[in-house]
């Protein structure tokens, strides 16, 4: 058996394990829509995916006041917590986790998501008990600053060289690099494939099944 180049793999959630991408965008549009702001195009609300909220929102709606960023925020989870015990992960996640853990590697979780948004996934996807450590947007520094990577490895005593950072976005693999990590893309979430190739990840992979492969056999 080939010696492990990593211990601590961390993973972003939205668009990465779970299935809310779609869900995400239409509930950025919505929620400026409601203001009577410019609805931002597709591609301009997939893109904020990954920063903290206030940080997201300012993006998508760069005219609004910023004393009424509350008052977006707040459509913002109207809109997505009337449809977030909708969203499911994505197929074979639950597979992938589980035998990353029977491996024994550390696992963890870095977020754009609220501590209490992500208190309330874990719960409901089951997946709480697989991971070791996780960090959220509400927390820390927003991605793509190191910190929740930092934050993360010195919580379990792992070495940022030896850590892998997987994601979706350029934000998840722009932290790996001001971290001092290492990042894999998947391809099939927020960002696309030519914006993810500026960062040079390890690996792009197309769906759970080819990640948790390429994990087992170079992780």
């Amino acid at each position: 058996m080939p010696q492990q180049q990593f211990d601590l793999m961390v993973f972003d959630w939205d668009g990465t394990l779970m299935d809310s991408t779609s869900a995400i965008t239409r509930c950025i549009q919505a929620s400026c829509a409601d203001l009577g702001l410019p609805v931002p195009e597709e591609s301009v609300a997939s893109h904020v995916i990954g920063f903290g909220l206030e940080d997201a929102l300012k993006l998508a709606a760069p005219t609004l006041d910023p004393k009424d960023y509350r008052k977006l925020a707040e459509r913002y989870r109207f809109h997505y917590l009337s449809q977030d015990h909708q969203l499911e992960l994505f197929p074979g996640v639950m597979d992938m986790l589980g035998a990353l853990r029977g491996d024994g590697y550390l696992l963890a979780v870095a977020t754009g998501k609220s501590r209490r948004g992500l208190d309330r996934a874990l719960d409901a996807s089951g997946l709480r008990p697989l991971f070791d450590v996780t960090r959220c947007a509400d927390e820390t520094f927003s991605k793509p600053h190191p910190a929740m990577l930092q934050e993360i490895s010195d919580a379990l005593g792992a070495r940022l060289a030896r850590t892998v950072m997987i994601g979706d976005t350029t934000h998840d693999l722009q932290m790996a690099v001001n971290a001092g990590a290492q990042g894999v893309a998947v391809t099939y979430g927020a960002h696309p494939r030519t914006q993810l190739a500026t960062l040079s990840p390890l690996f792009f992979a197309d769906s759970v099944p080819q990640l948790q492969g390429w994990l087992a056999a170079h992780g």
